[in-house]
Order: C-alpha cells, then structure tokens, then sequence
C-alpha cells in the first residue's frame, strides 16, 4: 500500500466510506472490463438544478476516494442524460410554452428548444448540463441515451430483456395498479406514424427475431419493429436497470425518493444476468418552502444563480456536508458556505496527513490540487461592507479593503477577486431590496453615544480587531445588557438595516474607525431610518 493509500484506509469522511464498500465488494481487483464504473444519469426534461450538479460533484468525490484508496484501479464515470424520454409535462419555467406542448410525447432529443439555441430541448439541457460539469473540473464522459440506443450499443442487452420479458414483467407488474397493469409493458416503441414514445402494450415479444408487436394508436394497424437500433425504448426502472447491464456500472448513487425504484431496478438487472451497482441514498434538496426541489417546477436555486453570488467551490462545498440531511437550496444558504469554505481551505495546511483526507476542500480539488489560502476579508464581512457603503462597484469595496489589508488586490489576491465581485452581486439583488433600517430606542442611543465615546480613543490607530470588540463588549455590558446578543442585533438592525452581521470590531477594523463613528452618530440621530436612507 501507498502511504496515500493507507491514510484513505483510516479516513472516516462519507466518500472514503463509499470507497471502501466498492474495494470489498470488488475484493480489491480491477473488474473484468478493467476499470470500475462511476455513474450519474440525468433526466433533460427540464432546465439542470442543483440536485443534477450535486450527484455528479458527489459521485465524484467518491470517485477521488476510491483512487486514493485503490491506486492501481482504473476509474472511469459516466454522465447519462436520458434524452430520448418522451416529453410528459411541459416544464413551467421555460419560454415557448406552446412549442413544447405540440410535442408532447416525443423523444426529448425531437422536442424543439424553447430557448431557439439548439437542435431540440434536450440538447440544449444537455449542453447547459456539460458547461457546469466542465467548469468544475469534472473528469466525465457524457453519454446521451438516444445516440446509444441508436448506435447499437444497447442492442445486446435490449435483446436480453426481450427473451427475459415474462422476468422483467413479473418483477414489474406487482408493483403498479390494475389500470397501469393492463397496458404495461417494458418496452416502448417509436412510433413510425407519429414518431412519439408509445405507451401501448405489446401483442406478442419475438426474443428470437428481436421484435415486438403492437398496435398503432393512430392508425389502428399492427406493428412489428426491432427493440434494437433505436426503434424503441426502455421504460424507467426497467431502463434503468438495462444500462447497469450493459454498461456494467459499478457505482451509482440516487435520492431518497428513489430507493425504491433502485431494489426494482437491482432485481431487473439480476434477471437480465448481471450485478446491480452499489449504490448510496442521499436526502432530498428542498426549496424554501421546504418542498422537493424539481426540474420541471424550476423551484429552488438554480445552478446560474448560486454561482452568480458565491464561488464554484462554496456550492461543492455545500454538496459534500451531511448528504443524508435533508437541506434546503435558497439564496441565504450561500454566505455561509463560502466562509465554511474559507474556513476549511485556510486548516488544510496545519492539518496532519490523515485530518486533510477528512477536510472538505481534499474532496472539493483532489489530491495535491488545494489551493492555498489568501489573506483575504470574511465573505460576510464583504456583504456587511457592500451594505453600509451601498455598494454598486467593487473599487468601492476594494477601497477599503486595501485600508485593512494593503497586500489585497485583484492581481494579487484572485480569490479575494471573486469574492468581492459576488459580495456586490448579493447585495444588489438579494440584500439591498430588504433592508429596514430602525430608529434606536433612548437606551440604544445612550449606548451607541458610549460606544461612540470609546471607539475615539482608538481613531488614528492600527488597532486589531480583537481590541475593537473587546471594547464593543464592554460599553454592552456597562449598558445593562445581561444577552449580549440584544446588544449587537441592536447595532445591525439601526446601523445595517438587518438582523443579523458580522463580529461588529472586525467590521470597524475594515469600514474604519472614524466611518463607524459617523455611522453611530447617523443611527444616534435616526438619519439611517429615514425613508430617503431605506
């Protein structure tokens, strides 16, 4: 064993955990196709979310782990789009409605593209799908569902579930309704006439000849056609189960609404001859409301709009943390996941070999692709900024940071780059149109006078943050303040117009003594709560 190696056998965070489930089940060999088979499949049937991203940046981690652990071990992972579904809904948050309508039915990859981009629908999901997955770095191959089914691929393994039809339908039939039952069947043709995808059920299965016979819905006439070479498709579940055949997929993971689906799946792909993948369950993204985020709904974030406000790495970050949590995806989860990503970035380094396989930013970039932290400002600390300046233009912003740390840059300190540049997204869209600022109460301006009072010993000097707090500690106690967290929701609420903020003397540290001082005195008088200042 590497030294590597030998540090991944030890390590506890989840992906290592995966990892080692697939070397036992594998017993520590390559398989006979000679590499191990990573896959995410992906339905085009609307505009990707963050849930698609998450299981390929997810399957991914694994994937890492599983070569730390395995070095000798070829990997490989697959996206699948299944684009030659036929359209069943037409998604609510997309232009065209009424395109997409009149093709209803038809394969994703013959549905138009409400967008007016691509050849179809399902090519510009798809293409939309490859730009996030290749900005992140991923190491995939994309595979489309109509190109395999059509270029033959699947034929071997299509020919196999038509002489295990009665297995398949067994397996099948007692788990769907009496009305569903009686026209079930795995396979669904292409239509020749209309060209949509036929749920209609077959008059007979010809294993031998590799065909199926049906009866056209708009013509009435009987139709024999190949199950090879495109002329139909598997229904989920059982199609599900075909690709794990024939691709010989080792690992694949699925949500929670799925797991049932998956046993379905496992047992089809036993009757068909092969060993189901093994697999991991995560929990559910929700949206605000606490409702299952959907493709076709287009309700929680999307992937344009998480990076629009935080960086690449805060979303992988929030894809590695607890995946058997249930978490909801919504703008106020951001900031946090961009300093835990700071946070955890800035540890790498001190930490021992074993601990760095457990720190998030290893699983986040890989072995020996961390990058090293800047000495840079809270993104926190950047939104608080970006508040009280009413930011609209990062040199605003970087004005002030270069005060507080003079070695900042756009040049010398990229990441920092990023961040201000988001920090100043956020505030114009998701903070600024939200802000209420409140007079103080008598108590309050009598406290802000006493703050005001103490901070003009320290105007004119480099004082650390930790002083300046300390000082603000101090007047909140001398005021009466038993909860000190009353005190600081009072300064947030009249200076910042909101609930919540950063430790208030690292805030003074980077705005300025002499700037804070002038802010107290404005809440002091109740110019912030006026209606011109909201």
């Amino acid at each position: 064993m590497t030294a590597l190696s030998q540090l991944a056998d030890a390590a506890r965070a989840w992906p290592f955990e995966e990892a080692k489930k697939l070397k036992k089940r594998l017993g520590g060999k390559a398989p006979a196709k000679g590499y191990v088979l990573f896959e995410t499949g992906y339905g085009p049937s609307g505009l990707p979310h963050l849930g698609t991203f998450g299981e390929v940046a997810r399957t991914t981690m694994v994937k890492r782990a599983f070569e730390a652990l395995c070095p000798d071990i070829p990997t490989k992972l697959v996206a699948f789009s299944d684009d030659m579904d036929g359209l069943r809904k037409v998604p609510t948050n997309v232009p065209n409605q009424e395109l997409l309508a009149q093709s209803l039915d038809k394969p994703l990859t013959q549905v138009p593209d409400p967008f007016g981009e691509e050849a179809s629908f399902a090519a510009q999901n798809n293409r939309r799908l490859q730009r996030f997955l290749d900005s992140f770095g991923f190491d995939y191959e994309f595979k489309s569902s109509t190109e395999t089914y059509q270029s033959g691929e699947f034929d071997e393994a299509l020919v196999r579930m038509a002489e295990t039809y009665e297995k398949v339908m067994g397996i099948m039939l007692p788990t769907l309704g009496d009305e569903r039952k009686a026209t079930y069947s795995p396979f669904l043709p292409i239509s020749p006439v209309s060209g949509k995808v036929l749920q209609v059920p077959m008059l007979s299965v010809d294993a031998g000849a590799g065909t199926i016979t049906y009866r056209e819905p708009e013509t009435g006439d009987e139709i024999t056609q190949p199950v090879t070479g495109g002329s139909c498709k598997v229904q989920w579940k059982p199609d599900w189960a075909l690709r794990w055949y024939a691709l010989q997929v080792d690992y694949e993971m699925y949500g929670k609404d799925l797991i049932d689906s998956a046993k379905i799946a496992a047992r089809i792909t036993s009757a068909l001859g092969g060993p189901a993948p093994e697999g991991f369950s995560y929990e559910l993204f929700l949206d605000e409301q606490g409702q299952k985020i959907s493709k076709s709904k287009g309700n929680g974030l999307s992937i344009e709009e998480w990076l629009e406000y935080g960086p690449a790495e805060s979303l992988s970050l929030y894809m590695f943390q607890r995946p058997r949590a249930a978490k909801k995806l919504h703008f106020d989860v951001i900031p946090k996941a961009v300093d835990d990503y700071v946070t955890f970035l800035e540890k790498f380094p001190g930490e021992a070999g074993e601990k760095q396989l457990e720190n998030p930013t290893w699983h986040i970039h890989g072995q020996d692709r961390v990058p090293a932290a800047e000495d840079g400002v809270s993104f926190g600390m950047l939104l608080n900024l970006a508040s009280v300046v009413n930011a609209d233009d990062p040199g605003v912003l970087w004005a002030f940071i270069q005060r507080y740390r003079p070695s900042g840059g756009p040049e010398s300190t990229p990441f920092l780059a990023k961040l201000v540049d988001h920090a100043v997204s956020y505030y114009r869209d998701r903070v600024a149109p939200t802000k209420f600022y409140r007079a103080p109460t008598k108590a309050e301006a009598a406290a802000f006078t006493e703050l005001d009072t103490a901070l003009a010993a320290f105007e004119g000097q480099n004082t650390p943050a930790e002083d300046l707090q300390t000082a603000v500690f101090t007047v909140g106690k001398a005021a009466g303040y038993e909860n000190l967290r009353e005190w600081f929701q009072a300064l947030y609420q009249v200076l910042l117009g909101q609930d919540q903020g950063p430790r208030f003397g690292s805030f003074i540290a980077l705005y300025g003594v002499a700037e804070t001082r002038a802010l107290l005195q404005q809440g002091i008088r109740g110019e912030l709560a006026a209606p011109t200042a909201t």
